[in-house]
């Protein structure tokens, strides 16, 4: 059990009239140090009381307590030990109490003459501490408030004095004897007894017989009453002076520390939704928002959904006032009169309290150009339209501008009515952040359109390496069979008829391949560079896909062959496209699948609706298959399953590239699935249909 009030407070509540101020440290060091030489240039041996919160405290002061300790043998030390401290009778009493005491929060000195007094009784106060917004390195030294009193009232200090001794004989009963010895000589006895009084008229008559040391003591203690008054009256001046100083250092650090929190995000990542992300928290906590809001936005935007925000009290916190989130919301801008004003005027818009009129609350540096925009009864609904429902009471909003280019919008809302206004200085504030955000996206965007860019060259240096290694092996081939072919025959006069028919045949297939190589090249940049014309006509898709079956038949061994099997009704509505165009992807999808397809397995064409605007079709085989990771590259020009230098079949890679094409130049879509290695594929893609037309009967006029 311990004592868990102060002596400020149980001085307080037996003398109700007292009232207590602020002290600083620094104050408070002056004034002990005062009392204490009073103890020194004195005769008689007073009562001394001190307490110190931290056994520290006390070692700073030790050499000053063992030269008093020479003056009286009256005097008491009171800390939390630390180290060694502990009770103990070293020429004065030491008297040890927990660091989770009372005391340890408390700052007490008592010096009791008989013919003078002095005390101090105060409490240090934590929650002013943290108002003040000092930093915690400034804090904790001479800023450091206080709450108590410091009088030379000879009755209050002997009704300090008994409660200090209350508090050494409860610590260290042992001193009982010694205590009351003190209560005796310097006439401390409890309120409701008759001696204090007598004591205390005696100690007066002492103190005013003219001539006696009594007059020299005293005058001594009022001219040192006085000075300590003066003293503490400077030093009370100055250490508010101090604090302000202190605060605007604050603020400055506070500035910096937020600026450099989101420098750090950049430098971290380039990543613009994390940059986002923790400025949205760090300003949110600076500027004491309710709410903060940052999101990317160009000038044209009606809209944009909140994807990042910080809230000071949600509603799952259990908060007195909880306020809503906005994430995911779809947040009005052009229909809001302060986005509009904002991008009109390309600078911060501030209403200190949407409830009032603009004209008293707007808050911005172009006030006179504002105003006439925000006056108008209409812009004003507006406005409350938009505040009411998301409980905003101030709203600030500050664009992210570059080189006059609106890349997002800072938004701060403030919630409650007792909310505080935000200074000129804060203002600064959130347009430095505004600042720096507009750097760091253009640097993250930069960063972006340069990833971009090293893509398209990667994909760019894997076409040309592709290109090499295919266009050498599919052009040296064939023209190395023709060339040998050529001198055989050229050579060989006397060969027969049927071993040059072989020959000529041999030359005319690897030409023909040759010219399906350049075709293809061709093919492929008139698709890219849009340089085809389209002729899109209405047809049936069954009898595009008979073309491509049959055209496939005939160059082609049906022993080579898989099995074809179509399915495609004759329900389906017609398509419109370009009939030469469909028929090309169609083979080129058929040869695809055929050419990794073996002879015992299967090629299936089939066609569904898909939605009302188009027809899906499908080319399924049960050969090879993709790997899962593979199915979006199959696309890519020059693209090889195999690798472009251990290919088992021929082709250049430019087949499905170039049906990508034809499927993007009717506004369709082309995708593949597979299971897997060995396990089929599919190919599928979609054609516009032909929606027949109705006849519409009306009535009569």
């Amino acid at each position: 059990m311990s004592i868990s009030t102060s002596v400020l407070t149980d001085l307080v509540q037996r003398l109700p009239k007292l009232r207590p101020q602020i002290y600083f440290k620094s104050s408070l060091t002056a004034l002990s140090h005062a009392m204490e030489d009073q103890v020194l240039a004195g005769t008689d041996g007073p009562l001394v009381i001190a307490t110190f919160q931290r056994e520290r405290f006390y070692r700073q002061e030790a050499h000053r307590y063992r030269r008093i300790a020479q003056h009286s043998d009256q005097v008491y030390i009171m800390a939390a030990p630390e180290t060694e401290f502990k009770n103990s009778s070293v020429g004065h009493e030491i008297v040890a109490f927990g660091a989770e005491e009372q005391l340890s929060q408390e700052w007490n000195l008592v010096v009791l003459g008989q013919h003078y007094s002095t005390c101090l009784a105060c409490v240090e106060r934590q929650n002013l501490a943290e108002k003040s917004q000092i930093p915690e390195q400034l804090a904790m030294d001479q800023a450091r408030p206080f709450e108590g009193i410091w009088t030379s009232d000879r009755h209050v200090c002997l009704l300090v004095a008994q409660l200090l001794l209350d508090r050494i004989v409860y610590y260290r009963p042992e001193l009982r004897a010694k205590v009351e010895q003190a209560l005796k000589v310097y006439g401390i006895i409890p309120p409701s007894g008759k001696r204090q009084k007598s004591t205390s008229r005696s100690s007066k008559k002492q103190q005013s017989s003219p001539g006696s040391n009594g007059q020299s003591d005293l005058s001594a203690s009022q001219f040192s009453d006085a000075f300590a008054h003066r003293l503490v009256t400077y030093l009370q001046a100055g250490q508010h002076k101090l604090l302000r100083v202190y605060r605007s250092l604050a603020a400055q650090e506070r500035k910096e520390r937020l600026v450099n929190s989101i420098t750090h995000a950049i430098r971290q990542s380039l990543n613009p939704h994390e940059i986002i992300k923790v400025a949205t928290q760090e300003l949110g906590e600076a500027m004491q928002a309710s709410r903060c809001l940052i999101y990317r936005c160009k000038f044209t935007d009606e809209v944009v959904v909140l994807t990042h925000e910080y809230l000071c009290c949600q509603p799952t916190d259990n908060c007195v006032s909880p306020v809503d989130s906005l994430i995911e919301q779809t947040w009005p801008l052009q229909a809001n009169p302060l986005f509009q004003a904002v991008v009109n005027h390309q600078d911060r818009v501030y209403l200190t309290d949407t409830s009032l009129s603009p004209e008293t609350a707007i808050k911005s540096p172009k006030n006179r150009d504002l105003q006439p925009e925000l006056l108008q009864l209409e812009v004003q609904n507006k406005i409350k339209q938009l505040a009411v429902p998301w409980q905003i009471q101030g709203w600030l909003m500050v664009p992210i501008l570059y080189q006059g280019k609106l890349l997002g919008m800072v938004e701060l809302h403030q919630c409650t009515p007792e909310s505080r206004s935000w200074k000129e200085d804060e203002l600064a504030l959130v347009d430095a952040i505004a600042t720096q955000l507009s750097a760091a996206l253009i640097q993250a965007q930069t960063y972006a359109n340069l990833e971009d860019l090293n893509q398209q060259l990667e994909a760019l240096e894997r076409t040309r390496s592709n290109l090499i290694a295919i266009t050498g092996h599919e052009l040296r081939t064939p023209l190395s069979t023709i060339q040998v072919c050529l001198e055989t025959l050229s050579q060989e006069p006397d060969m027969s008829l049927d071993m040059r028919q072989v020959m000529l045949e041999t030359a005319l297939t690897d030409a023909e391949r040759l010219r399906k190589l350049v075709q293809d090249f061709l093919t492929l940049s008139n698709l890219e560079s849009g340089r085809v014309d389209w002729n899109p006509e209405t047809l049936p898709l069954r009898e595009c896909v008979d073309l491509a079956v049959s055209g496939l038949r005939s160059r082609f061994s049906e022993t080579l062959l898989p099995g074809i099997e179509t399915d495609v009704t004759d329900d389906l509505p017609l398509v419109k496209a370009d009939g030469e165009w469909l028929v090309e992807l169609l083979s080129k999808l058929l040869d695809n699948a055929c050419k990794f397809t073996s002879p015992e397995g299967k090629v299936t064409v089939k066609a569904k609706r898909n939605g009302n605007q188009m027809l899906e079709v499908t080319v399924a085989d049960t050969g090879r298959g993709i790997e899962p990771n593979r199915l979006e590259a199959v696309f890519d020009r020059f693209y090889q399953e195999e690798g472009s230098l251990r290919r088992t079949v021929g082709g250049t890679g430019l087949g499905l590239a170039i049906g990508k094409q034809i499927v993007t130049g009717w506004g369709g879509q082309i995708w593949a699935n597979s299971p897997g290695k060995n396990q089929g594929s599919e190919f599928h893609f979609t054609v516009p249909v032909v929606e027949a037309e109705v006849e519409v009967i009306g009535t009569p006029p």
